[in-house]
């Protein structure tokens, strides 16, 4: 009978030349989420009769992103992970082109329906992380995720760089040429999705797809994993959804506004260097706790005041956050599950993280237009501190667990 994944252990090679690709398709791929966050709510503004909807299209592609999840990891755990990038690449091209002529053409329905493609495509682009530990061993894991986050710090880069050096491609419509030159990168960063050497899908000797839900929620890791996920995705995409709408209404300019957003995104990816080292050293807990930490100072120096250095302060610690808390929390979910459960237990997951991300996205531009900026980080204190009393207790309990079995 041929050796499967599940079987055998991959050669660390293979694992590396699999993370090396997965960057790349990371860098390129990544470009355009920055794109259609920072001018979602922009565009959102500008075509929207009612304001309070600026960020609909944003959390359009998170609802989206939050209902595909679970039939994506699905299907990718049926049939390869190949098939679901090259059709995640096709939703991001044509959500890119529809947003570009959404615009040309003023229609702000055409626009949500844009960045509902956009969501589809995220969804596929957030599995990147996952797929880097399909054939990594255990001690690699924590590094081959951080490794591929890591290569979103060219996406920081060139998605913001997209949206000033083309954002006045078609003039003088405004955005529609950031959009549009999305399509083009998605085009060239898709090239590379054939190079990928995963494992073929496969079942358990009976044919299951491991443990039920329910057993394996057993393991006080996984919920807390998965919380602490939702609440460093959610939290973060909550409060970087208004920072465009907050700087301009603050007398800034849109290119001060992607600035802002493009150090905000180089904060969430730069730290993925030294990440997984970091959890191999101190452990999934500790690199969380410093996550949560660092999104509840971003909302502390937001609420001290308007001037521009505080939003780059906030939006960078926002950034630094987001990669503790979500590349631990990711790391220690792939940690406790079994590798013929991962289609199940990375869909839920998922699921759970987009639909915290979209009901922020969502709630964001309502918060933004009718209560101000002050209050949207207000909000964002609240699920930070539920999700480190979760934190604190798993680690109790885990330490109260070895003691015992001493």
């Amino acid at each position: 009978m041929t050796a499967t994944a599940t079987d055998i252990e991959m050669p660390m090679a293979r694992a590396k030349r699999n993370v090396a690709v997965l960057s790349v398709l990371q860098a390129l791929l990544g470009a355009q989420l920055p794109v259609f966050i920072i001018l979602g709510g922009l565009a959102g503004a500008l075509l929207a009769d009612d304001k309070s909807l600026a960020t609909l299209p944003i959390a359009i592609q998170m609802i989206v992103g939050m209902l595909t999840a679970a039939p994506v990891s699905l299907l990718m755990a049926r049939f390869g992970r190949k098939p679901g990038f090259f059709a995640g690449a096709a939703c991001g091209a044509i959500g890119g082109a529809l947003a570009a002529y959404a615009i040309i053409s003023g229609s702000f329905l055409l626009l949500c329906v844009a960045h509902g493609f956009g969501g589809a495509y995220q969804t596929t682009h957030n599995l990147f992380r996952f797929a880097a530990t399909d054939t990594a061993s255990d001690d690699f894991k924590p590094r081959a995720v951080s490794y591929v986050m890591a290569a979103g710090l060219v996406s920081a880069i060139v998605g913001p760089e997209l949206v000033i050096r083309f954002g006045d491609w078609f003039a003088p419509i405004p955005f529609a040429g950031a959009y549009a030159a999305t399509v083009i990168v998605t085009a060239i960063g898709s090239l590379f999705i054939p190079l990928l050497d995963l494992p073929r899908p496969t079942l358990n000797k009976k044919g299951e797809s491991g443990r039920p839900m329910r057993e394996i929620f057993r393991n006080p890791a996984v919920p807390v994993a998965m919380l602490c996920g939702m609440v460093s995705y959610g939290i973060m995409t909550f409060v970087m959804t208004s920072t465009p709408l907050a700087v301009v209404a603050c007398g800034f300019s849109n290119a001060a506004a992607a600035d802002i957003v493009r150090w905000h995104v180089i904060a969430m990816f730069g730290p993925s260097f030294f990440t997984g080292s970091l959890i191999q050293r101190f452990g999934h807990g500790p690199v969380i706790g410093i996550g949560l930490a660092c999104l509840a100072s971003a909302g502390l120096i937001a609420l001290s005041g308007i001037e521009i250095e505080k939003f780059y302060s906030a939006l960078i610690l926002l950034g630094i956050g987001w990669n503790f808390g979500f590349i631990g929390a990711t790391s220690l979910l792939a940690a406790n599950h079994r590798p013929e459960e991962r289609g199940k237990v990375q869909g839920l997951n998922d699921v759970l993280v987009m639909g915290l991300v979209a009901i922020g996205a969502l709630g964001s531009g309502k918060i933004m237009a009718e209560a101000g900026w002050a209050t949207v980080n207000i909000t964002a204190l609240v699920p930070v501190g539920i999700a480190a009393l979760a934190l604190v207790w798993l680690t109790f309990k885990s330490r109260r667990a070895a003691a015992t079995a001493r």
